[in-house]
């Protein structure tokens, strides 16, 4: 018995211990568990939140006037000379039509209010009608003519609170009853959103320009990131000797992947602005600027997907007679390919959801027309969400979510396409 006794105690104090430890694995499961729950609560919160503001955008309120075409207006001397045509004042028409809608509007006041109801854009929807035919002239016709963003954000129920509702907005909200009784306003899409450039007008504001200027800017990122960076990736993997030199380039590589995007801002300011001179708030400089921020990306990437390859492979190449650069080029860089593409993605679509180091660089500025070259005056999608979520106007705000969106959707995808890669081509060993 007395043998027995102290292995009874040491069993007992091993299972009190493998008790605990299972109940500290069953914690450990649980709240982690947990946190990818409180993860994706966050992100659902996230998500709906910019939804529910956003979504609105897509669609803008337009209400229907019966336009008289009058030539005594459009082109008194009846010449028909299209620069006589596009200096009319087509505000005129839509305002008398609008007049005679509401002929109960006859105090000063109330007829400053009625004539703010339509729309910035009214007028140039009028002429680009009449530039385009001309033989409108001398006719009625019914259109569809935007409102005020006011409005369109009354419409649309954004807009209702007490401290909102001032005289003027509840004018607004009496005379869009009517016209809603009368079948004369609704929303459709907002077109003008996907075509426009930016605009001091939120009815007007668009995301062309910032589009282009980041397709413009991510051709100069890809153009030159993704050689250089499996150029480098291959030759310090592949075939760099081993020294210290080869140590000190790979430590820097690392460090660099780590830096703060605005440092890289920074440095294009003071080398490609400062030093070459080139055009400021230009797709260029952003690409170039982009491309030293991705390089470390898509070279430690790319390493790894060429380390993840069997040395058996190079073996074998080897062994039949292939030179080390027909090995690499041949056998070993088809079989990474894959594995560097995800990682040349996936840095790329980090670029595109950058805004510091372009900020750096000017490509902030307040750009109207829709960049033609790699040397234009452009900005980019991140830096446009920056300056409408900046900007006094509430009509902005549903803009600024809804461009948000549509950056979002870009990166899903550009994401989504570097899983599919991976899963599709990539090799188990």
């Amino acid at each position: 018995m007395s043998d027995q006794s102290p292995r009874g105690h040491t069993l007992d104090i091993v299972m009190a211990g493998l008790s605990k430890r299972r109940n500290a694995e069953k914690r450990f499961r649980f709240f982690g568990l947990a946190s990818i729950v409180l993860g994706l609560v966050f992100l659902l919160v996230l998500f709906i939140s910019i939804i529910g503001n956003g979504y609105s955008a897509f669609t803008y309120s337009n209400v229907a006037l019966d336009i008289t075409f009058d030539p005594a207006v459009i082109d008194p001397e009846g010449q028909r000379n299209p620069a006589a045509l596009a200096a009319a004042d087509y505000d005129t028409l839509w305002k008398a039509s609008l007049l005679k809608l509401f002929p109960e509007v006859t105090e000063r006041q109330e007829k400053r209010a009625l004539n703010a109801f339509m729309g910035f854009s009214a007028d140039k929807r009028l002429k680009d009608m009449v530039i385009k035919d001309p033989g409108l002239m001398g006719t009625t016709k019914t259109v569809w003519l935007p409102v005020d963003d006011t409005v369109d954000l009354l419409f649309k129920g954004k807009l209702g609170n007490e401290e909102e509702l001032n005289e003027r907005n509840q004018h607004y909200q009496s005379w869009i009853k009517t016209l809603k009784d009368q079948d004369r306003i609704h929303s459709s899409f907002n077109r003008e959103f996907f075509t426009n450039g930016d605009s001091r007008e939120p009815e007007a504001a668009g995301i062309w320009g910032a589009v282009v200027g980041s397709a413009f800017t991510l051709l100069i990122t890809i153009g030159l990131s993704l050689p250089i960076g499996i150029a480098a990736a291959i030759y310090l993997e592949e075939f760099a000797p081993r020294n210290r030199w080869t140590d000190l380039i790979e430590v820097n590589i690392n460090n660099l992947a780590a830096v703060p995007s605005i440092v890289f801002g920074l440095l294009g300011l003071a080398v490609f602005i400062n030093f070459f001179g080139l055009p400021r708030s230009s797709p260029l400089v952003g690409g170039l600027v982009l491309t030293l921020m991705t390089l470390p990306v898509i070279i430690i990437a790319g390493r790894s997907a060429l380390k993840s390859v069997p040395p058996s492979v190079r073996e074998a190449a080897l062994g039949i007679g292939a030179s080390p650069v027909q090995m690499v080029f041949d056998h070993v860089l088809p079989l990474a390919l894959p594995g560097i593409l995800t990682g040349a993605i996936i840095g790329t679509a980090r670029a595109l959801g950058e805004s510091a180091p372009l900020l750096m660089i000017g490509m902030v500025a307040f750009i109207v027309d829709i960049p033609k070259t790699f040397t234009s005056a452009a900005t980019v999608l991140p830096v446009q969400i920056y300056l409408w979520a900046d900007s006094p106007e509430r009509a902005f705000n549903e803009r600024t979510s809804a461009a948000i969106m549509v950056l979002l959707a870009f990166l899903i995808l550009m994401n989504g396409f570097a899983v599919y890669l991976r899963r599709r081509y990539e090799r188990r060993w």
